[in-house]
């Protein structure tokens, strides 16, 4: 039997291994409330409160874009050569 969790001791990976994970076409999609995207996406437009967006972010954090759907958000991930990832 073979088993395929990996685990880490308790250190922090810098920004820049994390920009190197899998050559820098590394990304994952995540949820953000609109009341948020002004953190993350400074040049964004004011949104409507309670709105549920997607932002895709490079491995090390970086914001991409942000979109009303995954799929879109996916889709540009795949279009900039991008594999996405999942985290938890």
């Amino acid at each position: 039997m073979t088993n395929n969790d990996v685990t880490f001791p308790n250190q922090m990976i810098s920004p820049e291994a994390l920009a190197l994970l899998g050559g820098g076409k590394i990304a994952y999609v995540k949820t953000i409330r609109s009341e948020d995207v002004q953190k993350q996406f400074p040049q964004a437009p004011e949104l409507a409160p309670g709105m549920q967006l997607y932002a895709l972010h490079a491995a090390d954090g970086t914001p991409i874009m942000l979109t009303d759907s995954r799929e879109a958000a996916v889709a540009n991930a795949w279009s900039h050569e991008l594999e996405t990832v999942s985290v938890h």
